[in-house]
């Protein structure tokens, strides 16, 4: 503090001192409303939280995506594999359809000849 030469302080100091005390108090009080306002702190977390959640959401579905489509790709792979390999063996194949119709046949003449 400054003193004007009589002792006395000088006044406009001493204004200016008390001014930036309410400029200081008033943050001090802001800062401290704000962490004692639980309400809005849960508020602004469960936000966050919800982000988090969203965000790993979207990943989870986007890699299950991958997985699918990847596997549909094999599954269709496999099904012409096969179809190829069932081409191949044609052949076989028609002689057992061919034995298959053979025998229901051989079947329902011997029931008709037993009426």
């Amino acid at each position: 503090m400054m003193s004007n030469g009589h002792g006395q302080v000088d006044t406009e100091a001493l204004r200016e001192e008390i001014r930036r005390t309410r400029v200081e108090l008033g943050e001090t009080m802001e800062l401290l409303a704000a962490k004692a306002d639980v309400k809005a702190r849960l508020k602004e977390s469960a936000g966050q939280a919800r982000q988090r959640m969203r965000a790993q959401a979207a990943s989870t579905v986007s890699r299950m995506r991958g997985q699918a489509t990847r596997r549909a790709g094999e599954a269709r792979t496999q099904a012409y594999r096969r179809g190829e390999s069932a081409r191949r063996n044609a052949a076989p194949l028609a002689v057992v359809a061919a034995g298959a119709v053979a025998a229901v046949v051989v079947l329902l003449i011997v029931r008709g000849r037993r009426r």
